[in-house]
């Protein structure tokens, strides 16, 4: 549900689809929303997100990296000593991040300027920050962690989510989502399959080629509830050719605030694709790629017309910038 600042209930969720709903007659009134992207190391991964909020009205604002209290840098970088073996944060230093968050991190200061906020895609996040831990996926080819990253976002959904700062998660950006509410996830799709008695046909991601490269793949993604921001957003009951690029994905949402708005079924074996936080004025996570539709149509690609229409793409930046506006407008109701 929505809530003004003090936290009272002023909006069912309902209600904010149903304004959400409006974006197909969608217009700015010329006041750009500051969309933070949350920090990662890597730059040249914001640009596609940089592109899509700017071409849905929006002005990106990259993030700066948030520390918890307690864990050991080496520059931007986690101290090995807060490590294990495989890259993992240690589980003593996790369970602290999970149970002080964001307080004593400078996260109000850093999060004062924007009115949203987006999560990218990337590697895999630290199985021990999990509500229930878990073991490493014992996989080397996708021993990928980057911990630095993995608390510093952590640290800032938590704080999205405590504020009710409308979020937008992009494949492990919903990931990432589903771990902070209490979600686990399946560390590695291929063995789930095996594990389900089938095999990875590459719906979610490309085979390697003849170089050992992987690409994105579109796929149909079928939303699943006509009363969720998904449907608001999408306008139909299956999403085509939506970019996906990934081995994880969120396991369940039992016992936590999200509920499913969205799968893939491929040979009887459902994936997630699409999580919402109902408590939230606006949580969404979609576990495929807008914003790579977004790039190919802008680029002009030779194969744009595999993936999912530029406004299609575009409405995901749109609603989470209408979402500002939803609760500025509702701020000034209230006081």
């Amino acid at each position: 549900m929505g809530r003004n600042v003090n936290g009272t209930v002023v909006r069912g969720f309902v209600m904010m689809v149903a304004v959400l709903a409006s974006l197909l007659s969608w217009a700015s009134d010329g006041v750009l929303v500051r969309v933070g992207i949350a920090w990662q190391p890597y730059e040249g991964n914001y640009d596609r997100v940089v592109r899509s909020i700017r071409a849905a009205g929006g002005e990106p604002v990259i993030l700066g990296q948030l520390r918890p209290v307690g864990v050991d840098y080496d520059g931007a970088e986690v101290a090995e000593r807060c490590l294990d073996e495989n890259g993992i944060l240690l589980q003593d230093y996790a369970d602290a991040v999970k149970r002080d968050t964001w307080h004593g991190t400078g996260a109000d200061s850093l999060l004062a300027g924007v009115q949203a906020v987006v999560f990218l895609g990337g590697g895999d996040v630290c199985p021990t920050l999990f509500a229930t831990p878990e073991p490493w996926h014992g996989i080397e080819a996708e021993r990928n962690y980057d911990v630095a990253r993995d608390l510093s976002e952590f640290l800032t959904m938590a704080y999205c989510l405590d504020h009710d700062l409308p979020v937008l998660g992009l494949c492990r950006g919903m990931q990432l989502l589903g771990v902070v509410s209490g979600a686990p996830l399946i560390q590695d799709l291929p063995t789930y399959y095996e594990q389900c008695g089938t095999h990875d046909r590459y719906v979610h991601r490309s085979a390697r080629d003849s170089k050992g490269e992987r690409h994105y793949t579109p796929h149909d993604v079928v939303v699943t509830d006509h009363e969720s921001l998904l449907w608001a957003i999408a306008q139909c009951d299956t999403i085509h050719g939506a970019p996906s690029w990934h081995h994880q994905a969120v396991a369940s949402v039992d016992g936590t605030l999200l509920r499913v708005t969205a799968v893939t079924t491929d040979d009887g074996i459902s994936v997630i694709e699409a999580i919402e936080r109902t408590d939230q004025t606006f949580a969404l996570g979609v576990q495929y790629h807008p914003e790579e539709a977004v790039r190919r149509h802008l680029d002009h690609a030779a194969d744009e017309h595999r993936f999912m229409p530029l406004d299609e793409g575009l409405a995901y930046f749109r609603a989470l910038i209408h979402a500002t506006k939803f609760q500025h407008e509702l701020h000034e109701l209230n006081n």
